[in-house]
C-alpha cells in the first residue's frame, strides 16, 4: 500500500535542512555529486543522538548483545562467499527520449503500456542488470589480482569475525554482535532527498541462535524495533509493519518484516528485520574452510547458529526524526501579532541542542556573566547553547526551528532587583506549549536531564 506524496512540505523540510544547517549536498560548491551528502553542525549532532541511543539500547542496556567496528574494505573473498559479487544488482532500465537511468521497479505502467515516470516516453530499453557495489583496487598495481569492494553493508564483517567474537566474549547462543558503520551503493538512481544515496551508515544487530528459536525471536526483535522507534519520538501511527511475501523475500530468509514510515513522498522502509537463517555462517565456512560452528557444552553438540537481523539505516531514521518533527503552528510575536512558527518537534533526547541560555538584555553586564555562569553549569551535563543577540522573542523561534526543547531566560528578577525572594531564579521555557516557569539555577541540571530522558 502506498500513500500520497505531500511535495510542498518536503520542499519546505529539504529547505530548512540547507537553512538551518542539517544537510547540505556533498561537494555544493563544484555542483554537487548526486546522492551524496554533508551533514551540518545540527545534523550531525541529531544523528550522533541517534546512534548514541541505539548503542545504548542495542548493547549497553542488555547482557547478550556485544559490539564490533569492521573495517570498510575486506577481502574479495568475502564478496564471493556472500553472493554479492554475482547477484548483488538491479535491474536498469533507459529512457530513449529524455535520456533519464532509472530501475526497473520506477517504471509506470499505464493500461498495459510501459511509460518512463520522468518524460511520460514509451521508448524504453530491455532491464539490464546493474551491479551496485563501488570496485576498488588495493596496493600499488591495479589488476584482477587487487581488487575489491566499498561494503555494500556491514553484515558481512560481523559474519567473519563470528567465531573471534564468540571466543573473546564467551557468550552462550542466543547472542548478538551490533555494529555501526558506512556502506556504500552505486544506486542507479538516488532520490527523495537523504532517503536513497550512494554513501549511506547502517545499524545493525546480527543476533544468533538456535534453529528452533529462529521464528519466535524474528516476532520478539520486530517488537523491540517498533518500540525503539517510539521512544525516539516516532509516532506508532506513522509506522507500518509489512510482512514480506514468500516470493519476495531473499531465498535463505524463512520471514522478513519491514518496518516502514509514511514520510512526505510516500511510504517506504527504514528497517527491515529478517531470519536469514545459517546461510551466511554456512558460506563463509565453505569458502574459507575454517570452522565457525558453535559448541554447546550442554548437549555437547556443535552446529552452524541461524541468525536474525534487524537492519536499520541511519539516514533514513534521521530523515524520518526531521520529518515528523517539522510542524508549524500559530504565535504571537513580540509586539503580540500572531504570525507562523516553524517547530521541530523532536523529542529531547534526540534534539541537537539540548538547551538555550539567553541573557535578557546583552548589554547589561549581571545579565550576560549570570546567563554565562548557567552555560558553565549545564555544559558537563548537556550540549547547551548560548545566544544573546534579538529580541527574546526572535531567539525563542529561532530555537523552536532547530528544535531546541528548552530555552532558558535571565532576567532581572535573576539578579533579585524586583523581588529578593526571585534571586537566582530564570524562566524556563517548554518548546512545544512555549508555557514558562520560574527555576531556581541550582535546580536546572536536575530537572532538564530529567526531562530530556
Amino acid at each position: 500500500m502506498s500513500t500520497p506524496s505531500d511535495s510542498q512540505r518536503m520542499e519546505k523540510i529539504v529547505s530548512l535542512c540547507k537553512r538551518r544547517g542539517f544537510i547540505f549536498q556533498s561537494s555544493e560548491i563544484y555542483g554537487g555529486l548526486n546522492g551524496l551528502w554533508d551533514y551540518g553542525p545540527l545534523g550531525v549532532e541529531l544523528k550522533r543522538n541517534l546512534k548514541n541511543y541505539w548503542w545504548r539500547v542495542t548493547v549497553h542496556e542488555r547482557d547478550d548483545v556485544v559490539g564490533m567496528d569492521g573495517s570498510i574494505l575486506m577481502n574479495r573473498a568475502v564478496w564471493k562467499a556472500s553472493g554479492h559479487e554475482d547477484t548483488f544488482s538491479d535491474p536498469m532500465v533507459d529512457c530513449r527520449s529524455c535520456k533519464a537511468r532509472l530501475r526497473a521497479d520506477q517504471i509506470i505502467n499505464k493500461k498495459g503500456e510501459k511509460q518512463c515516470p520522468v518524460c511520460g516516453g514509451k521508448d524504453l530499453t530491455e532491464p539490464r542488470s546493474f551491479n551496485l557495489m563501488f570496485k576498488t583496487y588495493v596496493g600499488a598495481t591495479e589488476d584482477e589480482s587487487s581488487v575489491t569492494y566499498l561494503r555494500p553493508e556491514t553484515a558481512q564483517a560481523i559474519f567473519v569475525q563470528f567465531k573471534n567474537i564468540l571466543d573473546v566474549s564467551r557468550k552462550k547462543l542466543p547472542f548478538g554482535i551490533a555494529q555501526i558503520g558506512k556502506a556504500f551503493r552505486n544506486e542507479i538512481n538516488p532520490r527523495n532527498f537523504t532517503f536513497r544515496s550512494r554513501e549511506f551508515e547502517q545499524m545493525e544487530l546480527e543476533y544468533f541462535c538456535r534453529a528452533e528459536e529462529g521464528m519466535k525471536l524474528l516476532e520478539y526483535w520486530k517488537e523491540e524495533r517498533l518500540k525503539f522507534y517510539e521512544n525516539i519520538g516516532i509516532a506508532r501511527d506513522k509506522l507500518q509493519v509489512l510482512t514480506v511475501p514468500d516470493e519476495e523475500r531473499a531465498f535463505y530468509s524463512k520471514g522478513t518484516y519491514d518496518i516502514e514510515y509514511d514520510f512526505p513522498f510516500g511510504r517506504q522502509e527504514l528497517e527491515g528485520v529478517a531470519y536469514r537463517t545459517d546461510y551466511d555462517l554456512s558460506q563463509h565456512q565453505k569458502a574459507s574452510g575454517k570452522s565457525l560452528e558453535y559448541f554447546d557444552e550442554e548437549t555437547k553438540q556443535k552446529f552452524i547458529p541461524h541468525v536474525v537481523e534487524p537492519s536499520a539505516g541511519v539516514d533514513r531514521t534521521v530523515l524520518a526524526l526531521i520529518c515528523e518533527a517539522y510542524s508549524e503552528d500559530e504565535a504571537p510575536d513580540d509586539k503580540g501579532k500572531m504570525e507562523t512558527r516553524i517547530v521541530l518537534r523532536f523529542h529531547p533526547r534526540m534534539a541537537p541542542v539540548k538547551c538555550a541560555v539567553f541573557p535578557l538584555l546583552k548589554n547589561k553586564e549581571q545579565l550576560v556573566a549570570k546567563a554565562k555562569e548557567i552555560v558553565d553549569l549545564l555544559r558537563p551535563h548537556l550540549f547547551v547553547f548560548y545566544d544573546e543577540s534579538g529580541a527574546i522573542g526572535r531567539r525563542y523561534r529561532r530555537q523552536d526551528e532547530i528544535g531546541t526543547p528548552f530555552g532558558i531566560t535571565v532576567d532581572f528578577e535573576t539578579l533579585g532587583e524586583k523581588d529578593a525572594t526571585l534571586r537566582d531564579t530564570v524562566t524556563l521555557r517548554e518548546r512545544d506549549s512555549m508555557k514558562q516557569e520560574r527555576v531556581a539555577i541550582k535546580d536546572l541540571a536536575n530537572i532538564l536531564i530529567s526531562r530530556i530522558s
